[in-house]
This record gives C-alpha cells, structure tokens and sequence, in this order.
C-alpha cells in the first residue's frame, strides 16, 4: 500500500479550492452564515463535506478500488478538507473577514460554511490526475 500524494496533487487541490472559495468568500451570505448557523447545522454541513469528499474520492480518484488502500482513501479525504479549509481560511483572512483573535468562532464557523463547496472544487480538479 504505497501513499501516492506529491506537489501536483497538492496544487490541484489548492487550485480547485481557490476556484470555488473565491466567490463564495466575497458573498456576505456566507459571512452571516458563519455568524448565524447553530452548531448543530454547522455539524451538518461538516459531515455532508466528508462524505461528498467520500464518494467523489471513491467514484472518481480511486475508481471503486479501496479495498487494500483504505488508509490512503481516508488519508486522501483528510488531506483535501484540510487543505481546502487553509485556502479558504487564507482567502477570508485576506478580505478581513477572519476575525480569529477577536471571534474564533465566528472564523471557524465561516471557515466550515465556505469549505464545504469548494472542497467539491479541490477534489474535482485533483480527480483529473486519477490515482
């Protein structure tokens, strides 16, 4: 079981993550969205992320053959969601609307509400290269 990530996997998940965090970042819905949502939905929209990352992983990347690599199928979800969350982290963060010091949580709950569709966007552009 050999773990196949290198810099052109990471560059196709940064580009396919910025492709989408950067319109969704300028929306002030999706501010408010990150001030509003109840932790609950905020939950939600985490779990949908990971398994949306799932089955296009599986589908698309992996090609319905995880059964002796199922470390590298979770480790590949893994490594796009949080590469993902940087970019749009980054993104918010560069438009001042990452009040992290000030609101941790109010960052954290934007960072979450934006990662969702572009992490769609990184795992995409990363399943053009297939596994």
């Amino acid at each position: 079981m050999k773990f196949n990530f290198n810099g052109e996997d990471a560059s196709q998940i940064f580009v396919g993550a910025f492709a989408l965090a950067v319109p969704i970042s300028f929306s002030e819905e999706a501010w408010r969205l990150g001030e509003t949502l109840p932790l609950f939905n905020l939950l939600m929209l985490f779990i949908l992320s990971v398994i949306f990352l799932g089955l296009y992983t599986y589908q698309s990347v992996f090609q319905h053959n995880i059964r002796s690599r199922k470390i590298v199928f979770i480790s590949r979800i893994v490594i796009a969601y949080l590469m993902t969350a940087l970019v749009v982290a980054l993104v918010l963060f560069c438009l001042d609307k990452l009040p992290f010091l000030v609101e941790p949580l109010i960052s954290l709950k934007r960072v979450i509400v934006i990662t969702m569709p572009a992490s769609m966007g990184a795992i995409v552009v990363d399943s053009f290269d297939k596994e």
